[in-house]
C-alpha cells in the first residue's frame, strides 16, 4: 500500500518548482493533486472527475512544468480553458509556478485579444500555451501556432467546454497534434461525450476521482430569500447594509441587459458597482477585475461564462439575483467566494414560482440551504445609527476639534440653542442623502414579504379553472414537440456573426435550450433562425435587446418574403434567393450543409 503524500517536497518535482511552492505558502498537497502529480511525472494520461476549487490547475500545472525543456522556445504544453477569464487565471498560475525557473515563458491566448499582438508573442517563443479552443483553432489555421514538438495537452473543465457547445473545436484540435504525447483531462462531471472524447484520445488514463463529502465548500454559509421579482432590488441593498463581514460581493443574473440595468441601478444607490458581460471589450473586462482586486469595486455584477475564472481573494459573498436554471451553474457561481479554506457567503434569491429549482440544488450539492431572514427596517435603521454612532466615536478620539468647538459655541450663543439640539441638527445634515431611518412607504415592508413562507393557495378542487387554460396547454405543447417558427434578427455576415454567436445570446440571454434553435440561415446585413412559433411575448424583448457582435438582434417573425428567399423562390415583393449555404447545428458546432439536427436534452 503506497504510503499518502503529505507534503510537496515528497513528490518527485525539480527543486525550482518546489521553491516556488514554498514561498507561495503551499505545503500539503489537496486530494486531486496528491493523486495526480505522481501518474503525471510518471508519464500516464489522466482522466481527474474534480469539482471546481479542489485544486486541479497545480494537479496539472506542477508535472507539466516538470517536464519542460527551457532551453527550447517552443510550445511544449497547451492548455485548453472554456472561458478567457480561466485562461489568464491558469496561465498566471503557471507564471507563479515557474517563478524559480529563468528564463520561463507562458502565453494565453483568447478571442477578445488583437491578434497581432498575439502573433507578435507567439514569434517571440513560449513554452506553455493556455487557450480558448476558437483562438487556438484560429492560430492552427494561420499556422501561427506550431505544436510540433507538443509533449502535454490538458483539457480543463471539459464539461464547461461540452455546455459552451466547444466539444467538435476541442475534438478538431486534438486532430491537429502530435500522436505521441501526454493528454490530461480534468471535468467537474463526466457526461458520456466527455467519456467518448476520452476514449478516443487518451490512451490507457488513469482515472482519477475525487468525490467531496458535498458538491460545495464547506467554508461557504448558503442561504436563500423567497422573494418576487419587483421587490429583489430593495432586498438586495438590505442585505448588502446589515450582512457584517461584507467587502466585496459577485451578483449573478441571466443576461447580459441585465448586469448593466443593476450595475446602474446599484450605483445610483450610492453603491461602487460595475457590470461584468460578453458583450464588453476584454480590456474593460480585466479592469473591471483590477478594479475588484484593488478596491475601487465592491460590486460587479455579471453573467455566468463572464465571471468563470474570477479568483478575487476579498469577494465575501455572491448573490444568485437570478437562480440558475442549471444546478452546476450554481456550485460554479458559488465557487468565486470560500476559495482555499476562505470562508464566503452564498445567498440565493428564490422566487415563489422558483422552489423547485431551490430543491434542485438541495438535492445536487446534498446540502440543506438555510432561509434567510431579511431585516426589518428598524433592523436596517439600527444598524444604520450604530455606524454613524461609530463614526462620531472615531472622529472624536483621533480628529482635532478645537476650530469646530469655536464654531459650535458661536452658533450656540447665536441663537440660542442647546449643544444637544445643534448637534441634532449637523446629525440631520450629515445623513440626509442616506437617512439613518428608512421612510414609511405605506406598503408592507418586504421582510415580511420574504417570510419564505408561500401563499396560501385554494385548494385546486376550489379553483376556477382558467378561460384560456385550454391554450396555455395547447402553447406549452407546441413548445414542446418542437413547432417552429421562422424569426428574422438584424445581424449577418458584415457584422462578422457566426451561427455560434447566434445560438449562445438566444441560449444565453432567453434561457431557450439549443434543442428547441432549428435553423440558422446567414444573410449579408440579416439573419433568420427558427424558435418555438409561440415564444412569450416577454421572451422575444429580451431577444429584441440582445446583441450579437454589438449589434441589437431586434428579433421578429420573418416576412413571407424573406421566408420566401429560404426556401430559394421569388417572394410577393421580388426575387428571392437562396442563402450561399445554409447551416446545421450539431452536437453545439456549426457546418456548411445539411438540415438541422437537434441536440440531444443533456440529463
Amino acid at each position: 500500500m503506497t504510503a499518502p503524500i503529505e507534503r510537496f517536497d515528497q513528490l518527485d518535482l525539480q527543486a525550482p518548482i518546489l521553491a516556488a511552492l514554498a514561498e507561495i505558502g503551499y505545503e500539503t498537497p489537496s486530494p486531486i493533486q496528491a493523486a495526480c502529480i505522481p501518474h503525471l511525472l510518471a508519464g500516464h494520461d489522466i482522466l481527474g472527475e474534480a469539482q471546481t476549487g479542489t485544486g486541479k490547475t497545480a494537479a496539472f500545472a506542477l508535472p507539466a512544468l516538470d517536464r519542460v525543456d527551457i532551453s527550447k522556445r517552443n510550445p511544449q504544453v497547451l492548455v485548453l480553458a472554456p472561458t478567457r477569464e480561466l485562461a489568464i487565471q491558469v496561465a498566471e498560475a503557471f507564471q507563479r509556478y515557474a517563478s524559480k525557473m529563468p528564463g520561463f515563458h507562458v502565453l494565453p491566448i483568447y478571442g477578445g485579444q488583437s491578434m497581432v499582438v498575439q502573433l507578435r508573442q507567439l514569434q517571440r517563443g513560449a513554452h506553455v500555451i493556455v487557450g480558448t479552443p476558437g483562438r487556438v483553432m484560429d492560430h492552427i489555421e494561420r499556422k501561427s501556432l506550431n505544436l510540433d514538438n507538443l509533449s502535454t495537452l490538458v483539457l480543463d473543465e471539459a464539461d464547461e467546454m461540452l455546455r459552451m457547445g466547444f466539444i467538435d473545436d476541442v475534438e478538431w484540435i486534438l486532430q491537429h497534434l502530435p500522436a505521441e504525447r501526454q493528454t490530461a483531462l480534468f471535468s467537474a462531471t463526466m457526461p458520456d461525450a466527455i467519456r467518448r472524447v476520452a476514449h478516443r484520445y487518451l490512451r490507457d488514463p488513469k482515472e482519477v476521482k475525487i468525490k467531496a463529502a458535498t458538491a460545495t465548500v464547506s467554508t461557504i454559509h448558503q442561504r436563500f430569500l423567497q422573494i418576487a421579482g419587483p421587490h429583489k432590488l430593495d432586498a438586495l441593498t438590505r442585505i448588502l447594509e446589515v450582512e457584517d463581514d461584507f467587502d466585496a460581493a459577485i451578483v449573478f443574473v441571466r443576461t447580459k441587459t441585465a448586469t448593466v440595468e443593476l450595475a446602474e441601478k446599484l450605483e445610483a444607490r450610492g453603491y461602487a458597482a460595475a457590470c461584468l458581460n460578453g458583450d464588453m471589450t476584454q480590456q474593460l473586462r480585466e479592469r473591471v477585475i483590477e478594479q475588484l482586486k484593488n478596491k475601487t469595486l465592491d460590486i460587479v455584477v455579471a453573467t455566468d461564462v463572464a465571471a468563470r475564472g474570477i479568483d478575487v481573494p476579498r469577494v465575501s459573498h455572491v448573490i444568485n439575483y437570478d437562480i440558475p436554471y442549471d444546478t452546476e451553474a450554481y456550485v460554479h457561481r458559488i465557487g468565486r467566494t470560500g476559495r482555499a479554506g476562505r470562508a464566503g457567503n452564498a445567498i440565493l434569491f428564490v422566487a415563489p414560482r422558483e422552489t423547485h429549482l431551490l430543491r434542485q440544488i438541495e438535492r445536487a450539492t446534498r446540502q440543506p440551504i438555510e432561509l434567510l431572514k431579511l431585516p426589518s427596517r428598524e433592523a436596517v435603521a439600527d444598524k444604520r445609527v450604530a455606524a454613524f454612532r461609530q463614526q462620531v466615536a472615531e472622529v472624536l478620539e483621533a480628529e482635532d476639534l478645537g476650530f469646530f468647538l469655536d464654531v459650535i459655541a458661536g452658533m450656540e450663543a447665536q441663537h440660542d440653542a442647546e449643544i444637544h439640539e445643534i448637534a441634532a441638527a449637523l446629525a440631520f445634515l450629515a445623513q440626509k442623502d442616506r437617512p439613518l431611518q428608512m421612510p414609511e412607504t405605506g406598503r408592507p415592508d418586504i421582510a415580511q414579504l420574504a417570510s419564505g413562507k408561500p401563499e396560501a393557495r385554494p385548494p385546486r378542487e376550489a379553483r376556477e379553472p382558467r378561460e384560456n387554460r385550454g391554450e396555455i396547454l395547447e402553447r406549452r405543447r407546441d413548445y414542446a414537440e418542437g413547432r417552429l417558427a421562422r424569426y428574422r434578427i438584424d445581424v449577418g455576415r458584415e457584422h462578422m456573426a457566426s451561427p455560434k454567436d447566434i445560438v449562445g445570446a438566444i441560449a444565453n440571454e432567453a434561457g431557450i435550450e439549443s434543442r428547441f434553435i432549428g435553423q440558422i440561415n446567414l444573410f449579408e446585413n440579416y439573419s433568420t433562425v427558427e424558435l418555438p412559433a409561440d415564444l412569450p411575448n416577454e421572451i422575444i424583448q429580451i431577444l429584441r435587446r440582445a446583441r450579437v457582435r454589438q449589434q441589437a438582434l431586434n428579433l421578429r417573425l420573418a416576412s413571407p418574403e424573406e421566408a420566401a428567399r429560404e426556401r430559394g423562390r421569388p417572394g410577393p415583393g421580388g426575387r428571392g434567393a437562396p442563402p450561399k449555404k445554409p447551416f446545421r447545428k450539431e452536437g453545439g458546432f456549426d457546418r456548411p450543409g445539411g438540415d438541422f439536427k437537434p441536440r440531444k436534452p443533456r440529463v
